[in-house]
């Protein structure tokens, strides 16, 4: 048995080739091999939003405070709030973040294949975010 004690992990900033915006990620769990499950706790400040991205085995959101936007591709754009839990299939390409007045706070989970969670790809422009 692990237990991970609250500020035992730092948080970190969400990194500029893959965010737009203020992001703070904090790390809540990552199984040790053969399992492969990992999540965090993402903050976004109002208009900061993840790049587009995929993941191999697919990712879960749980939307905790505040208001945001997630959007697949070639779909439209919807608004995300508290108690929200989201689903993205493995290997579809989209978007998450805040809105663009109220910062938005959800934990993501997602599993490792051969040793990767994600797939970052190109950053969504502002007239993409603004839909």
């Amino acid at each position: 048995m692990t237990i991970k004690r609250i500020g035992s992990q730092p948080s970190g900033k969400g990194p500029f080739d893959y965010f737009t915006g203020t992001v703070r990620i904090d790390p809540l769990f990552e199984a040790p091999d053969p399992a492969r499950v990992a999540g965090a706790s993402v903050t976004f400040e109002p208009g900061a939003r993840t790049a587009w991205h995929t993941h191999p085995l697919g990712q879960t959101l749980i939307v905790t405070a505040g208001s945001g936007r997630i959007q697949r591709w070639g779909g439209p754009i919807e608004e995300i709030y508290p108690g929200d839990v989201v689903w993205f299939p493995p290997g579809e390409k989209h978007w998450h973040g805040a809105s663009p007045t109220t910062a938005m706070t959800h934990m993501a989970i997602q599993e490792r294949l051969d040793g990767k969670a994600v797939e970052w790809l190109e950053k969504v422009s502002d007239d993409q975010y603004q839909g």
